[in-house]
């Protein structure tokens, strides 16, 4: 990869990374609710989901995901129904006081990878990334020795940043109104991914 495709790559993944969605909405939620040390295990997992993608995508495995409709329509309905779940819970949980909960590093560890692995932007974005940024006369082992690090050390800033935001709004806001309006918002956000990825069309290679 050329130092021009690698800038190209770089600018790509960052509004990837940066662009909200449930990965974002659950890492502030986690950073309102935990606290932002305990929560950096949910961006843990999202640094697994991408080390996985990269890794399937680089042996062609997404894109056969991709080309399956029933396998498609299978992750797409359960992932649905396990996001509008967690939404409608969040709206429920709004008005109980935050404080932060005993939930184990595991609890929060697999609920993010759950969250990252069924969130089809994921699945679109490694499809355009392998489609546009890979060049098929260069080995691809030796292009994912500079797309993985790139790729994960952004997602990690990305998702250490949302964290982070969220802790603050959990200490700025902790047992106020905006707080109970705050979190109902993030469990309509929720919601809303939860219908957008069961309406939601096959990723197609461009």
């Amino acid at each position: 990869m050329s130092f021009e495709g690698w800038i190209i790559f770089a600018v790509f993944w960052a509004v990837f990374v940066t662009t909200p969605g449930p990965n974002a909405v659950n890492c502030i939620t986690n950073g309102m609710t935990i606290g932002f040390r305990r929560s950096l295990v949910g961006v843990l997992a999202i640094l697994t989901q991408a080390t996985l993608f990269l890794i399937l995508s680089a042996f062609g495995v997404t894109a056969l995901i991709a080309a399956s409709p029933t396998a498609f329509l299978a992750a797409k309905l359960i992932g649905a129904a396990f996001l509008i779940y967690l939404g409608l819970r969040g709206w429920v949980m709004s008005k109980t006081p935050v404080k932060v909960d005993n939930r184990p590093a595991s609890s929060i560890y697999f609920r993010a990878l759950a969250i990252a692995t069924i969130n089809p932007k994921s699945v679109a974005g490694y499809l355009a990334a392998f489609s546009q940024f890979v060049q098929p006369d260069v080995p691809i082992w030796d292009q994912m020795a500079v797309i993985m690090p790139t790729a994960l050390i952004l997602t990690a800033l990305s998702y250490t940043c949302f964290t982070a935001l969220g802790a603050g709004i959990g200490r700025a806001a902790l047992g106020a109104v905006f707080n109970v309006w705050f979190r109902r918002f993030m469990a309509v956000c929720f919601i809303i991914y939860g219908v957008l990825l069961g309406s939601a069309a096959t990723p197609q290679r461009s």
